[in-house]
């Protein structure tokens, strides 16, 4: 039996498994001649990109309700080493897995530098636990003694997870504090805040912020993080009793035990069918893997694109692994969807993000995309969930 490895089950992983699954079915191969294993570190598919939101409740998904019904096996296990001469994974609790094909799909991750005092008292959204935490940390702090401090949340990082943190925070301290003004700070090193967005995009999201209370603190770092606060490298020291770290991720450090030169986030390069340049029978989709979108511009780390290179990965290593046509990806549009809370959102397009809807007009677009567009079929149907996998290019939100 030939066995094919998917490392990760988010989007790029969820995604490469059930188009592997697919692929085969489409193909009429045989049950019990290749055997598809998706190894995660939980047995949960998580919706990430609504980390953000008060309400996590519709963001976990258990594996066995996806991949059952196609026949592929999910562990529950951490990888911690991939050997490509051997072709075989590693787990942190002892075990190996042997592999034919490998689909690294592992993600990525928040970085946390080594500020005093941040990996001890910050929080952060990376993680449907991570999120967990933050929750409950806040109601600690609301069924304790009620103070400015702690309604004051500061957040760290002002790209598109900073913003959407910061907007949604207010109304979530207010029906935590009833008594007291809550304060939420964002920080960020740059000049301006969601400098990654544009200059067209730049004013709304300024605007937001504004509309729904949030406070910056602009072409700062920090410097200190305390159960109390956070210091800043103007000198200025903010009181609060949570911090939210939301500057930047990295590949997951998988990348690095690969022979090849990874790109400044972490990123394998990869052709248009998602193999690694360089390494025989691995392929990676999703946030672990530069793949080149059009002729100027390669992935992003989002599930915009995490989801088709799943799909397209999946479809992509049973043809190899079979000696069997296999398809180029290249995404020929790029849009921007960024949640601006009671505010709204903004909705962009193209690579330079022009603003295309703002206020209730692009929430309507983000309320579909978080709760019904980047989600699998939840039937527990097998015909339901092989036709989602199919290798094909969603069209503009």
């Amino acid at each position: 039996m030939a066995a094919v490895l998917v490392v990760g089950a988010g989007f790029a992983g969820l995604w490469a498994a059930l188009g592997a699954a697919r692929r085969l079915d489409e193909l009429g191969v045989p049950a019990g001649r290749v055997d598809i294993t998706v190894l995660n570190p939980k047995p949960f598919h998580d919706i990430r990109v609504r980390n953000y939101e008060a309400d996590l409740s519709p963001c976990r998904i258990p594996l066995a309700d996806l991949l059952d019904p196609v026949g592929v096996a999910h562990v529950a296990a951490e990888v911690t080493a991939i050997d490509v001469d051997a072709k075989t994974v590693g787990t942190s609790a002892g075990a190996t897995f042997r592999y034919d094909r490998l689909v690294l799909a592992a993600g990525s991750r928040v970085v946390k530098p080594a500020i005093p005092g941040l990996a001890d008292f910050g929080f952060d959204v990376d993680t449907y636990d991570g999120a967990d935490a933050l929750r409950r940390h806040l109601h600690r702090l609301a069924g304790a003694a009620v103070t400015s401090a702690a309604a004051t949340v500061v957040v760290v990082g002002a790209g598109l997870t900073g913003i959407e943190v910061a907007c949604e925070l207010p109304n979530r301290l207010r029906a935590l504090f009833p008594r007291v003004a809550p304060r939420v700070i964002l920080v960020d090193h740059n000049p301006a805040v969601g400098s990654g967005m544009g200059a067209s995009a730049r004013p709304v999201i300024e605007q937001a912020l504004s509309d729904n209370g949030v406070q910056t603190r602009t072409a700062v770092t920090v410097t200190a993080v305390s159960p109390g606060g956070v210091s800043l490298s103007s000198g200025e020291r903010l009181e609060a009793a949570t911090v939210v770290w939301c500057a930047g991720v990295r590949a997951n450090p998988l990348t690095g035990q690969l022979p090849v030169a990874c790109d400044q986030l972490g990123r394998l390069p990869v052709d248009d069918y998602l193999r690694v340049l360089g390494v025989e029978s691995v392929f990676a989709a999703g946030d672990v893997a530069a793949a080149r979108m059009d002729d100027e511009h390669l992935s992003v780390m989002s599930c915009q694109h995490g989801r088709p290179m799943g799909r397209y990965a999946g479809y992509n290593v049973i043809g190899d692994l079979l000696d069997e046509p296999m398809l180029a990806l290249r995404i020929p549009w790029y849009v921007t969807v960024l949640d601006l809370g009671p505010a709204g959102a903004v909705y962009t397009e193209g690579w330079d993000r022009q603003v295309i809807a703002t206020g209730e007009d692009a929430k309507t677009t983000k309320r579909t995309i978080n709760a019904e567009r980047i989600y699998p079929p939840l039937t527990g149907v097998r015909a339901d969930l092989l036709a989602a996998a199919a290798p094909a290019l969603q069209a503009r939100p």
